[in-house]
Order: structure tokens, then C-alpha cells, then sequence
């Protein structure tokens, strides 16, 4: 692509490319990945049709090596024919799909994926659990557990000494006891959860998991409509005094917006829901529940779609809504925007323009039962007007969904990804930072028996409120520069006495214009774990980040949530390590790469990559870990490490 985003030679021949359509449906990750990204020749095994398709719509972009966001056509082979339709059809290609015939989005996903649609992979029994009526028999609610995004209703992210059975002597002992791999799909970004010594996670390849605990064998798995990344939530559900009316059920959300209720002892469906009609909506934070009802956020999923100059961006809101958790009937639902979108103009192509929009809500609401109340924050504005509700922590009545009170953190950050093309088509006038507050609220009790919220943010900046003063800023401190792969992204962890943050900056090298553009990411620069006095504000200490010169184009940021437990502090990083920090002073006293190629209890032979969202979940002495969330490490595993790896 020249310097104007006009053309790009390919195999011999120009192909005019619209500034920003080639990467209308990436996220801003992958967007800013492969502005510059050049076009090399990939390996085909032979003519066909698919292979056809493959040269003309899809090797601009994945022809590259798999360095970047954009998976190469080598990783998609990982992915089954089923999965590569379903996106092009209805997912996340959906743009590019739409342009292709059936038969030709089915011969290209037959071509990259290297079988036919109903082909299996062998051996797909393997790694099933030997006692056929082990699923029927209920589970135990009450031990040890990591049930959804956090161990408790406050999403803390801290395991107390009795449930994570782990003491800080014994993280340097910990060992690979088993992995899982994650079939048809090379990204895992399910955080796992840990009910009654069985494992609950989402994966990818649209399929949710009942695993145990102990051995990493297969219980059960369920098929959703659309990919599912939220981690999953456990309840007993029902009148207890009335028999055969109770259930435990494990709830879930997709990226179609669909919120699911499935019996956890057997994987049954026991009730669907779409939460939301926009065609964009979609479920990414983790439906929490308490009380007999299901609180589901809802996210707006448009600012991929709006590199798109033909794209009417935008017109989807923000949601948190309350169901029945029995049957999954909606008893409120509140906008994050309450004013209904509009026409407010057009972009620089004639295409009009829609607002208010975006302050999705990204992450698991906070559950302060105490009071009746539910936390959530919000991300930017996808386009003008500017609302006050965006960047912003939202205090919510847990009976009728009325917001009591709201805190902005960041006024007018109006922002898409058609900010970061050349042409900037559909990208408001005056672009924000896009400084969206992505992780989850923590409601924490302090030494001196005050309640705080604490915040983080992609700003790099960590926050405290007074949730009793409509979240009147208490202090402020800064960790990271922030920006829109950086700063405070998946969430940190409070144990008590300091709030544990994880920075995200990651950086990249000078990009190179000729023979072919291509942006590399800096090895050095980025990441690090901070601890924050949680009732005065001031750091504590820093570790920063260990450098990943031995992995080629990796960042050393540390995005993926943090984990902690008494003594020791978990955080993860994009190049793929795991580590674990003293919680007096950071130092690192444990560490392991997940980043190469692992056997598994399933019989495949799989890889992990980058630690990218979801964090460690840890209970009765074992801990679980997703492995490869994309930033060019992609991967499919589920790790589980134990004391000695017995």
C-alpha cells in the first residue's frame, strides 16, 4: 500500500484498496498491526476454487507471516471449515463474506482450513471421562471455587489462603500438570472457572467446556451460536423447598449477544436469550449473578465496522440488563446512552452518520448486595455527540436499573478505528484518546473500614472513588502513558491493602516504508506491574517488564487481568510468560513460558501463545491459565499447574 492508501501490487498486478475497507471488521489491535503490512507469497497446495478466492479476497491480508494480529493462512488451518464460514457468514469477516457467494465462502474455508465441511479430526473421543454418569451428579457448591470473572461479588480477582490452597512458599514449586487444547479455533480468550473440582470455560470454536479439575478430562461440551469469550458464572438456581425445581445451571454470553442458561452437571440447554437486536451488539464481559437474577452487560461492537466509509457509524448503545435467571425473561434493561441514536450528518463519503453511540459496557458488573447497587464502567463514544456516561463508572439500582449516579473519568473521548486509517472517513472531528475503562470496577473494603471503588483505566491511570459520594474522586495515580493498546486494560487486583495493575503500553519500532511497509513491535518497551497503597493512592512499588528479544515481533505489555492470593501477585504477558510476583516488593519469585507447543490430555498436539486478556483462576491448590489470545502468538490451550505438577 503506498503512503496515500491507494494501491498495493500483488502477484504482478494493482488492486485499488479503499483506504481502511481491507480491514473494516479487525479490532483496533489488529487494525494498527497491519496498517503498514506488506503482502508475501503463501504456500497453496494446489488449484482449486477455494484457492482462487483465497488469492483475490483473502492473501492481502493473510498471505503475511503470522506475526501480527492478522492470523496467516497457516494458522487458519487450525480453525475447521465449519468455523471459517461462520465467520465469513455472520462473524467477524462477515463484511468480506458478504461479497462472496455461498459456494465460494464455503470453497475458501474448505481450502484454508484443509478439509471438507463434516470432516473431523481423528480420535475425537479422546479425552472424555471414563465414568459415564460422573456429569449427572451434582456439584458441590460450597468448596473451593473461582466462580466467573472474580472470586467474590466485588471482583476483587484476590483468592483468600483457604480457597486457593496455595501458599506463597509453594508458587516456585508449581509444574505443568495437564493441558487442554482448544480444537478448531488459534485463539483461547475464555478465562476458566472453578466449581466443585470441575473446570468451566468458553472457547473460540463456539464450544463451552465441563472439564476436571484433577486430570483435564472432558465431561461435556456445548455448541453456542457464535463465539464465546466471557468466563462463566455457576448458580444454584430454583425453590429449593420444591423438588426437581432447582438447578444448577452455568450461565454465558457470545458475540451475538446471546445469554445462555445450561445445566452445568450435563451441558443442556435450559434457556436463550438474545440481549440485544442491534446486528453489532455482543456479550464480552461475564454475565454475574446474585439473588435469582443474571446481570448481562452488553458491549457495542462498531468500532471495527467504522473503517468502512460505506458503514453508517453508529448507532449501538451500551446495556446492562437484569433477566430471571430461571427463565431467562428480562426484568429491566438500561441503556448506558439514553437518548435514542440519530442521523447527525455524513462522513467525508456521503455515508450518513449516526449518534450518540458506543460507552459499552466491557466487563463483569460489581455486585455491592450490601447496599443494592451494581457497578459497571463504560468505554469512549464511537461518534458525536459526546455523551456523559461514556469513560465513566455507572452506579445502577439493582431493583428497578436506574442509574443512581455516574462519574466520568475522561470527557468527549469520541473515538473508532477509522481514526487510526489514512483517511479517517468516519472518524469524528475531534478523536478522543479512546481511554475506555475496560476492566471491571473493584468494590473494596479498606483497613480503615471505608468502601472505595477502585478503577483502572486506559489511561495508564489507576483511580479511587467514594461510592457514597456519587464517585467523588478520592485519588489519582498514574502507572502507564495509556493510549489505545495500552495503559490499565483487563483488569487488576486488590488484596486487602494495595491495588495490583498491570500496564499495557506496548510499543513499536520504526516501521520500515520500502520494499513493503511493515510495523514490528518493540521487544523492550512496555508492560509492568505496579502495587498502589489502595487507601492513600501511592505506589508502592514497581517491577517492570522482563524484555522478549528471544521471541520474534513480541511485546513484553502486560494486558491479560491480575490475579492475586496472599504473598504473591500472577500477571501475564503478550509474549506469552506467566509470572508470579512477591506482593512485598514485586520481585519475580516464579515463572513459566507458555509459548511453545504442548501434549495434551485431549490427544492433539497444540500451541500457546500471548496472555491477552482473561488472568489465572486459582483454587484447592491448582492453577488455570488460557494461552494464546492473538497479539501475534496466537495459540489454543488451557494450562493447569500444580504444587510439583502432582
Amino acid at each position: 500500500m503506498d503512503d496515500n492508501g491507494g494501491s498495493i501490487e500483488y502477484r504482478g498486478r494493482y488492486r485499488r484498496i479503499p483506504d481502511g475497507r481491507f480491514m473494516k471488521s479487525f479490532s483496533r489491535c489488529q487494525w494498527v498491526l497491519a496498517i503498514a503490512l506488506g503482502v508475501s507469497s503463501a504456500a497453496v497446495a494446489a488449484d482449486s476454487a477455494g484457492e482462487a478466492v483465497y488469492k483475490e479476497d483473502c492473501a492481502l491480508c493473510h498471505a503475511a507471516p503470522g506475526d501480527t494480529r492478522i492470523p496467516a493462512a497457516s494458522t487458519l488451518r487450525s480453525m475447521s471449515p465449519e468455523n471459517i464460514g461462520r465467520t465469513l457468514e455472520s462473524g467477524l469477516m462477515r463484511e468480506v463474506g458478504s461479497s462472496l457467494t455461498a459456494a465460494q465462502r464455503r470453497s475458501v474455508a474448505e481450502f484454508l482450513a484443509g478439509r471438507s465441511f463434516g470432516q473431523r479430526p481423528a480420535a475425537p473421543n479422546v479425552g472424555l471421562c471414563a465414568d459415564p454418569n460422573a456429569p449427572k451428579a451434582p456439584l458441590s457448591l460450597s468448596g473451593p471455587s473461582w466462580n466467573g470473572w472474580s472470586a467474590d461479588l466485588s471482583n476483587s480477582r484476590f483468592q483468600p489462603a483457604g480457597a486457593s490452597g496455595l501458599p506463597a512458599a509453594n508458587v516456585p514449586r508449581l509444574k505443568l500438570k495437564w493441558a487442554f487444547a482448544f480444537p478448531d479455533t488459534f485463539i483461547a480468550n475464555g478465562q476458566p472457572s472453578i466449581v466443585g473440582g470441575r473446570i468451566f470455560v468458553a472457547s473460540a470454536n463456539r464450544k463451552v467446556y465441563s472439564l476436571d479439575a484433577r486430570t483435564g478430562c472432558q465431561y461435556w461440551s456445548f455448541e453456542s451460536e457464535a463465539p464465546v469469550r466471557t468466563a462463566i458464572s455457576i448458580a444454584q438456581v430454583g425453590p429449593a423447598q420444591l423438588p426437581g425445581q432447582s438447578r444448577q445451571i452455568a450461565f454465558f454470553g457470545d458475540q451475538r449477544a446471546n445469554a445462555y442458561a445450561v445445566d452445568a452437571t450435563n451441558g443442556e440447554l435450559l434457556w436463550k436469550i438474545r440481549a440485544d437486536d442491534h446486528p453489532r451488539a455482543k456479550i464480552v464481559g461475564a454475565p454475574a449473578y446474585y439473588g435469582g437474577r443474571l446481570y448481562v452487560p452488553v458491549t457495542a461492537g462498531e468500532e471495527g465496522p467504522a473503517t468502512d466509509d460505506k458503514y453508517e457509524c453508529c448507532s449501538g448503545r451500551g446495556a446492562l440488563e437484569a433477566l430471571d435467571a430461571a427463565t431467562g425473561k428480562l426484568i429491566w434493561k438500561t441503556y448506558t446512552i439514553s437518548e435514542q441514536p440519530r442521523v447527525v450528518g455524513k462522513n467525508s463519503a456521503g455515508t450518513p452518520m449516526w449518534g450518540p453511540s458506543g460507552a459499552s459496557i466491557w466487563s463483569a458488573p460489581t455486585i455491592d448486595a450490601e447496599n443494592g447497587v451494581i457497578y459497571a464502567g463504560t468505554g469512549d463514544n464511537f461518534s458525536p455527540p459526546a455523551t456523559k456516561n461514556s469513560d465513566a463508572i455507572l452506579a445502577f439500582d439493582m431493583a428497578t436499573g436506574k442509574i443512581l449516579w455516574s462519574r466520568q473519568i475522561t470527557e468527549a473521548d469520541m473515538f473508532n478505528n477509522a481514526c487510526i486509517a489514512l483517511a479517517k472517513t468516519s472518524c469524528p472531528e475531534t478523536p478522543g484518546p479512546d481511554f475506555d475503562i475496560a476492566a471491571s470496577p473493584i468494590l473494596a473494603r479498606l483497613p480503615n473500614g471505608k468502601r472505595m471503588i477502585l478503577v483502572s483505566q486506559k489511561s495508564g491511570i489507576a483511580y479511587g472513588l467514594d461510592p457514597d459520594k456519587a464517585g467523588e474522586i478520592l485519588w489519582q495515580t498514574r502507572v502507564g502513558r495509556g493510549g489505545f493498546v495500552g495503559g490499565i486494560q483487563f483488569g487488576s487486583a486488590f488484596d486487602g491493602k494495595n491495588l495490583y495493575a498491570a500496564v499495557s503500553d506496548m510499543s513499536f519500532l520504526t516501521a520500515t516504508i520500502e520494499p513493503r511497509r511493515k510495523m514490528q513491535l518493540d521487544p523492550k518497551i512496555g508492560g509492568g506491574l505496579y502495587a498502589i497503597d489502595a487507601q492513600m493512592g501511592k505506589r508502592v512499588w514497581a517491577s517492570p517488564a522482563p524484555p522478549c528479544d528471544d521471541c520474534p515481533n513480541c511485546s513484553p505489555a502486560q494486558s491479560a487481568a491480575v490475579t492475586a492470593i496472599p504473598g504473591v501477585v500472577f500477571s501475564g504477558s503478550v509474549d506469552g510468560h506467566l509470572r508470579g510476583y512477591s506482593a512485598t516488593d514485586g520481585k519475580i519469585i516464579w515463572e513459566f513460558d507458555t509459548f511453545r507447543e504442548f501434549s495434551t490430555v485431549n490427544g492433539m498436539k497444540a500451541r500457546g501463545g500471548s496472555m491477552n486478556g482473561p488472568g489465572p483462576v486459582i483454587a484447592a491448590g491448582m492453577l488455570f491459565v488460557d494461552s494464546g489470545y492473538g497479539s501475534g502468538l496466537e495459540g489454543n490451550m488451557l494450562l493447569a499447574f500444580s504444587v510439583d505438577g502432582k
